[in-house]
């Protein structure tokens, strides 16, 4: 009796890392032939001495990883491999991650490399700053300005129109009501 299980093919599975080990388990599942897709994402933050913006790293899902691998004749070695931490189940088996899924994170990849989180803009978009000094105040996205993480907007809600430059992070789209 077959329980809805497809032996003998290969499919996505999360395995869960252990602390800070998302790099090695990658590396070594890899290098036991095993697909895997270990996304990451650029963080924009302020660098501790000097309180200049700077980029952390970080994986998308801190401890967790995707591979691709047969459960029935793979497991017990992914499991044991080093960096893993356990292969996530549900109930008896291990749980299934949809291609789908994997191929929609896999999307939103940047030329650099990285997981896309912000949205796309497109010129013309509402949109609201979120921080900073222009903190809550409206405009229409102009721009994004080419080889850097800023934006031009056009401000709405001043009685006059300015044009600004902003850090691409600090602005969201708005939704017209």
């Amino acid at each position: 009796m077959n329980n809805g299980h497809t032996y003998g093919l290969s499919h996505w599975y999360a395995v869960q890392t252990k602390p800070r080990e998302e790099d090695r388990a990658d590396y070594n599942l890899r290098a036991w032939g095993v697909e895997t897709f270990a996304p990451r994402i650029k963080e924009r933050r302020l660098r501790s001495l000097s309180n200049q913006p700077g980029y952390a790293i970080k994986p998308l899902f801190p401890r967790y990883i995707f591979a691709r691998f047969n459960a029935d004749e793979q497991l017990h070695k992914i499991c044991y491999t080093r960096g893993v931490y356990s292969v996530v189940f549900c109930g008896e088996r291990p749980a299934r991650v949809d291609d789908d899924t994997v191929m929609m994170i896999q999307s939103r990849i940047g030329k650099d490399g990285f997981v896309t989180l912000t949205e796309e803009l497109q010129p013309g978009a509402p949109v609201t700053i979120k921080d900073g000094a222009f903190r809550g105040l409206n405009g229409i996205f102009v721009r994004e300005l080419s080889d850097s993480d800023r934006v031009s907007i056009l401000l709405t809600n001043l009685t006059y129109q300015a044009h600004i430059t902003i850090d691409r992070h600090l602005v969201q789209r708005t939704t017209v009501s």
